[in-house]
């Protein structure tokens, strides 16, 4: 295996990085960290080969702690520094994201973020294309040297993909009971040529020897986020029972190798075309593991350890919905089980217009609405009717030449209008599809299906010639919702 992946000409990665998310962790506990004793606890990763380190902006001081090393160590040069900007839901401005850039950047002593990574909240709010644009001017401004994503799932790193962002990465939840990256996002990735960045891999550390043939803990004995946030993946996937026959598959493939179950598995995850490297978690100053993390990148797993493997995977149960659902939708697999200790509420997209009793409307502010005269959406009773929409965010189209990503980006639209008029898509009873060329008819279609799966609302689609140049499909929907 190429113990190196490059995410683009100019970034090359080892396969391994080092992610500093328990840093918050052990500061929850202990306070703040200095960060000259704790730089001091990097050089070995470094003289090791594994010089890119993960972080964030609610990683503790992590940022602090990384830009002291680099700023103190004779190879600087090759030291790679990644962090993500995780902003609050809602609208953004060019201040804002310049404001966090900036933030990052002088937490770290540097002039410019290797690799910045953004996360978003709430797709039926665009506001998250706003700041990816921003951050792509600041990439150009030379503020930033790559621009990658964290916890986007298929259908929106496709939308982001095909606007004419250029992203290199998708940071996402990935492991042996975790296999949700391995279908659609994949085929993303492959289309795009964007690597993803595997977390989780060896889940909270229950993906290791120490677990093996142990008994199912109780939620009052976990002691980490990262275990009570696995815990719930473990339950999600099938319980203690599957989990414990993944281990023993594992387990096999470690005796072989004469390796360990935590390093076996993380390989494994490699194994995924898509990957460009996985992210493992230091506790600077208590433990490394640099001879295990060594270790696992040089094993080469043959055709019978990935088939043991596959075949205790095949009893586990999926882990519901896409990547990075576990931060926007039920089952919220979490370390509490909900949002509540990441973001207080998710502010409404579109206000409504109140017109008279049981009668309002909702406007998204498109050229087409004020030019033509007509809303996004109006609630009569207990009916909604959407115009027909079209992928544009306030003057610019998205989705460019991507018909399955004007779609998806269409219905947040749509998702957005009824939840301001006290709707859902699941309230949807009809649709209709107009497709510009009907060679777009099936990408268009399987994204519909993907969207209103298990809603199933009457439809139509039809070859029509649409107004405006490079629009690919418009859609227009009903609702009803119940008394």
């Amino acid at each position: 295996m190429n113990p190196y992946c490059d995410l683009s000409p100019s970034l090359r990665i080892p396969r391994m990085l080092i992610g500093l998310w328990q840093i918050a962790d052990i500061e929850r506990k202990k306070g703040t960290l200095d960060p000259t004793e704790a730089a001091a606890y990097m050089r070995p990763y470094v003289e090791n080969g594994l010089y890119a380190f993960d972080m964030a902006d609610h990683y503790g001081s992590s940022e602090i702690i990384t830009g002291t090393f680099k700023n103190n160590y004779t190879g600087s040069e090759q030291v790679k520094l990644f962090t993500k900007w995780v902003p609050e839901p809602g609208k953004t401005s060019r201040d804002i994201v310049r404001a966090a850039v900036e933030k990052a950047l002088e937490r770290m002593k540097q002039s410019s973020i290797d690799l910045m990574q953004f996360h978003a909240w709430h797709y039926p709010d665009p506001s998250y294309l706003d700041a990816l644009y921003f951050l792509n001017e600041l990439r150009e401004e030379g503020l930033i040297e790559h621009l990658g994503l964290t916890n986007f799932d298929a259908a929106h790193l496709r939308i982001v993909a095909s606007s004419g962002i250029k992203v290199v990465s998708n940071q996402v939840s990935h492991s042996v009971i975790d296999r949700r990256a391995n279908h659609k996002l994949r085929e993303v990735c492959e289309a795009y040529d964007i690597k993803l960045l595997a977390y989780g891999t060896l889940a909270g550390g229950f993906l290791s020897d120490k677990w093996l043939r142990q008994p199912e803990p109780q939620a009052e004995a976990l002691s980490t986020w990262s275990q009570m946030k696995y815990k719930r993946f473990i339950d999600a996937a099938g319980g203690w029972s599957v989990f414990q026959e993944v281990l023993e598959a594992l387990h096999t493939v470690a005796q072989k190798h004469q390796s360990s179950i935590a390093s076996v598995a993380s390989r494994f995850v490699l194994e995924n075309p898509a990957v460009g490297a996985i992210i493992v978690g230091a506790r600077l100053g208590e433990r490394s593991h640099i001879e295990e993390h060594k270790n696992c990148l040089a094993l080469e797993l043959d055709e019978n350890d990935i088939q043991g493997i596959q075949e205790a995977q095949s009893k586990l149960s999926p882990i519901p919905g896409d990547c990075g659902d576990e931060y926007r939708k039920p089952p919220f697999l979490t370390a509490s089980g909900d949002l509540s200790h990441h973001v207080e509420a998710i502010p409404a997209v579109f206000e409504p217009v109140s017109k008279g009793p049981n009668h309002q409307k909702v406007y998204s502010n498109t050229v087409w609405e004020g030019f033509a005269g007509y809303c996004r959406a109006v609630r009569k009773g207990n009916t909604i009717h959407v115009s027909g929409t079209t992928a544009t965010h306030e003057s610019a189209q998205i989705g460019m030449n991507d018909a399955a990503a004007q779609t998806h980006y269409i219905i947040d639209k749509i998702e957005a209008s009824l939840n301001a008029l006290g709707g859902s898509l699941n309230d949807v009873v009809r649709t209709r599809i107009f497709v510009n060329e009907l060679k777009d008819w099936e990408a268009v279609a399987r994204a519909h299906g993907e969207r209103f799966y298990g809603i199933d609302p009457a439809n139509t689609l039809v070859e029509a010639r649409l107004v405006g140049e490079g629009y690919l499909v418009e859609i227009e929907a009903e609702a009803i919702l119940d008394a």
